[in-house]
């Protein structure tokens, strides 16, 4: 790789991301079930109907992973606490046995010197609350504050920093617009409650953990660098749509108390009565902003006559990942400067997640995952030399895991898992990022 630990700033945090559904194993130890748990049971909706109730059996290899994170000279780790594995019913009795495997690993963090990142909601939502209509019940907000109470006052005396939700827009508009991951509907009232609710229980668990004293609080986002298919009127009307559903909904509610004029064309009638009541304790301060991006979208207009959002994505030009995304740095460097210059000033910004999906290779290499994440710093470097207060980055994955609606196909991580025999071999790429983030001894 091209630039080391020593071309960022000195306290410049390297790290990887896991996700709790998608490596822990949901069928021990007490979780309960969970919306994905049902949503790939349902064929159709995941490959090979492939769930995580083994997945990287994280539960009882965590010291094994914790140290494949130590050994790589990680400063950090970034991890999720599974909702229903805190409580099983998603609210009334915790469970102990989840409680006392989240004990565990923050201490095992801390043994090994790795800041613990922890991100409240990484999907999972409990079954017994997706019957009651998940995130489409404006309850939920406060079920989510409930939950983050339970599982701070276990572990939020030894985190390092606390994110409320990852990735809110694919727990909203994927999820009930898109119907691409769990629960999987297609309709743009639940979209709507969603899209706000899922605001609401930021703001709520914000409110929540400041209550409980918690400071390093904040939310993770995902980002694309959204172009137009051309030049076009119409492509650029839709691909500011685009912008202002994926990319503007939640970064302007979190910082501004409002939402894009261009998302509310759409979804205005569908909201809830009075959403614009909630719109302070949604934008009350964060402490940090977290940033993944993994592509751009190139966006083109619909057929004349289609109805809201009118838009279409456009397969672009460049060399594309396992996952078909195109490979555009560039387009971090632009989200990074952007969320600085227009939303956030010198908050501090992570890069929560980037990296790449890609197929197996012999002997473990990696040639194309080194070179995405090379290319990643770079933007990332120049984007520090441009001014943003980016006092971090995390590889997304440390290991091959549950991908969602692509079952165990898709393969992100830096350690290769064996899932038949569950052995975790670290590729090339974990060595590269390896040495370059090695510390210098300038004794």
């Amino acid at each position: 790789m091209k630039l080391t630990r020593q071309d960022f700033p000195q306290d410049f945090v390297f790290g990887a991301a896991t996700a709790a559904y998608q490596i822990e194993g949901h069928s021990f130890g007490g979780a309960g079930s969970t919306h994905w748990d049902t949503f790939s049971a349902t064929p159709g909706n995941v490959v090979g109907c492939e769930n995580g109730a083994i997945a990287c059996d994280h539960y009882h290899r965590m010291d094994a992973d914790l140290d494949l994170l130590r050994n790589a000279g990680m400063d950090a780790y970034r991890f999720s606490t599974s909702w229903a594995r805190v409580l099983p019913e998603g609210r009334g009795t915790p469970n102990q046995e989840g409680l006392d495997f989240y004990d565990r690993l923050v201490d095992g963090c801390l043994a090994r010197g790795l800041k613990p990142f922890q991100t409240l909601y990484h999907w999972e939502m409990p079954s017994a609350l997706a019957d009651l209509g998940g995130w489409t019940n404006p309850d939920v907000a406060d079920w989510m504050a409930d939950y983050a109470e339970v599982i701070t006052r276990r572990i939020g005396d030894r985190v390092h920093s606390i994110a409320t939700l990852n990735e809110p827009w694919c727990v909203s508009y994927l999820s009930h617009f898109l119907g691409h991951h769990a629960p999987g509907q297609r309709d743009i009232r639940a979209t709507a409650r969603a899209m706000h609710h899922v605001n609401l229980a930021h703001g709520r668990t914000m409110t929540r953990l400041r209550d409980l004293g918690q400071d390093n609080c904040g939310i993770v986002l995902n980002f694309e660098a959204t172009e137009p298919a051309s030049d076009s009127a119409a492509d650029r009307a839709a691909a500011a749509t685009q912008d202002a559903t994926h990319n503007r909904w939640f970064i302007e509610a979190v910082t501004r108390g409002n939402y894009p004029q261009e998302a509310l064309a759409g979804l205005e009638p569908h909201m809830p009565q009075g959403w614009q009541d909630h719109m302070r304790e949604i934008s009350q301060p964060i402490d940090f902003l977290g940033v993944n991006y993994y592509t751009r979208g190139l966006i083109g207009a619909a057929e004349d006559g289609a109805p809201w959002p009118g838009t279409r994505q456009i397969a672009g030009p460049l060399p594309k990942t396992q996952m078909d995304w195109e490979i555009y740095p560039e387009g971090l460097h632009r989200t990074l400067t952007r969320m600085t210059r227009d939303y956030v000033g010198n908050l501090p910004i992570f890069v929560t997640e980037n990296g790449m999906a890609w197929p197996e290779e012999p002997d473990h290499a990696d040639d194309a995952r080194t070179d995405f994440i090379d290319r990643h710093l770079q933007a990332m470097h120049g984007a520090v030399n441009d001014g943003v207060n980016l006092q971090g980055f995390f590889y997304w994955s440390l290991l091959d895991n549950y991908e969602w609606a692509f079952g165990y196909e898709k393969r992100f991580g830096l350690v290769h898992v064996d899932f038949d025999t569950l052995d975790r071999t670290p590729k090339s790429s974990y060595h590269a990022l390896k040495s370059a983030i090695a510390r210098q001894d300038h004794s």
